[in-house]
């Protein structure tokens, strides 16, 4: 039975000297992060890859994803105020269900957070390439990046995307510098990509034509695969899209580091869910309105085309330009989230040790947060946007499934116990997020399945050749 051993309830948030972090963060700071990381390369490059996917459909597939997240994000504001610990997923997994389903759940979100700082890092490559090249078409300073050193292979002519893993590197070192001033400084850029998201809707909606809308579901609504071998549909878009809504469990990685987690956590989590579920339904109506689909379904940057088609360079600039300085906010926040992921399965002994020592200067895992950097620069320097954007949505399914049958399952065992936020509806909620995203995972590509499930397998050998015999509570 040693498979199930579960955490305590009652020390969950009891650690050793040495391998605590430090509480800096309020609730405005956890709203930020939150939307920092929602919004971001989801809404900012992949509203594209959807509508290619969907058509104007894409509409319906925002609105499902969003629907299964309200559901996830109910589930871990609960589970977060309960358990206010480090490691979000994997630490309510480890508490209600065991350690072998927290160890799945646990490098489950190591793919995610790997994946979606990845794939951040080559959308925000995309707008600042495309804003070398408008330099260098207006003012006709040529500083533009050789193919070379701008595209993964995956691309002709492309080696390795240099900008990618630059800007990875960069928010690492702030990451590093302390948990209170990366958080202000995300906080501060959240608001640009507000402002930017703002111009976007206030000058494409006034352009809005209802024959771009039509045919309105040109795919249909289950996923099929299409004649150019693409799986399309507005399930198979929503499976995608998915990846532009969550970000609100980076949130609970900062349970520890939360002043009042009792009220701070509920009120960042749901707080950033709700304000980005309106913006995101706003920008998908502006942008499938305003021009057809095929126009811009292929494009990087499909905001900027946008602008740019309908005569407003100085909006597009706005947008190319805030993207470049705001998309950040995306790497801080999930890359905050794998560090302490990373730390919290340091320290329980399930990866090595070493990865949750804390610095004494500035109370962050600087270990924990150079590992990340190297792996998600590595990736970056050569990932293909929308495949590792699938492989990202399939370790958060997971995650967010774990979450909904966890908070069932406290709900059953803990009854009695104290709880700042109750989830309404839990039964039915809980549920509804377990198997939305099982349903959502089924819709993702058979490939991306397959990749998900050799990770797995690799991961399971981890554990049995050594977190098992390693783990804190085993001993």
């Amino acid at each position: 039975m040693s498979l199930l051993r579960r955490k305590s309830l009652d020390t969950v948030t009891v650690h050793e000297a040495g391998r605590q972090l430090v509480r800096t963060l309020s609730w405005p700071h956890l709203i930020a992060l939150g939307i920092g990381a929602i919004v971001g390369t989801g809404i900012y490059t992949l509203i594209g890859v959807g509508a290619n996917l969907a058509g104007p459909a894409v509409l319906i597939s925002f609105a499902i994803a969003g629907a299964v997240c309200a559901c996830a994000a109910l589930s871990y504001a609960e589970l977060a105020t309960m358990m206010p610990a480090s490691g979000s997923a994997y630490t309510y997994s480890y508490t209600a269900l065991g350690e072998i389903f927290a160890w799945v759940v646990g490098w489950s979100l190591i793919l995610e957070y790997s994946l979606v700082v990845s794939t951040v890092a080559v959308g925000w490559s995309g707008y600042f390439v495309g804003f070398l090249e408008w330099v260098n078409s207006q003012m006709g300073i040529d500083i533009r990046l050789p193919l070379a050193l701008s595209a993964g292979p995956h691309v002709e002519g492309g080696v390795f995307n240099l900008p990618a893993v630059l800007i990875t590197w960069l928010v690492a070192g702030g990451l590093m510098l302390g948990t209170k001033e990366s958080a202000t400084l995300n906080a501060v850029l959240v608001v640009l990509k507000l402002i930017a998201l703002g111009v976007f809707i206030a000058v494409a909606l006034p352009a809005f034509d209802s024959a771009n809308l039509q045919p309105f579901m040109p795919y249909g609504f289950a996923k099929s695969l299409g004649p150019d071998g693409l799986e399309r549909g507005v399930m198979a878009a929503a499976a995608i899209i998915f990846f532009a809504f969550y970000g609100f469990d980076a949130i609970a990685t900062a349970a520890e580091e939360t002043k009042n987690p009792g009220r701070d956590l509920s009120i960042g989590i749901i707080g950033s869910m709700v304000g980005c579920t309106i913006v995101y339904m706003l920008v998908a109506l502006a942008a499938v309105g305003a021009m057809s689909y095929a126009v811009f379904g292929s494009s990087a940057e499909p905001l900027a085309l946008i602008m740019r088609q309908l005569g407003h360079p100085t909006a597009a600039l706005i947008i190319g330009v805030v993207a470049i300085v705001a998309l950040p906010t995306v790497l801080l926040a999930f890359m905050f989230g794998q560090s302490r992921v990373f730390f919290v399965m340091g320290r329980d002994g399930m990866l090595p040790r070493r990865l949750s020592n804390v610095s004494k200067r500035t109370g962050t895992p600087v270990a924990t947060t150079l590992f990340s950097a190297l792996l998600v620069s590595a990736l970056a320097g050569v990932a293909r946007l929308d495949e590792i954007a699938a492989l990202a949505n399939a370790g958060t399914l997971a995650a967010f499934t774990a979450v909904g049958v966890c908070l069932v399952v406290m709900r059953r065992r803990e009854p009695d116990r104290a709880r700042t936020f109750r989830t309404p509806l839990a039964w039915i909620v809980g549920p509804a997020a377990a198997l939305g995203c099982v349903y959502l995972f089924f819709s993702l590509p058979h490939s991306t399945q397959l990749y998900f499930l050799i990770w797995n397998v690799i991961g399971l050998a981890v554990y049995f050749l050594y977190s098992r015999r390693n783990a804190v509570l085993g001993r």
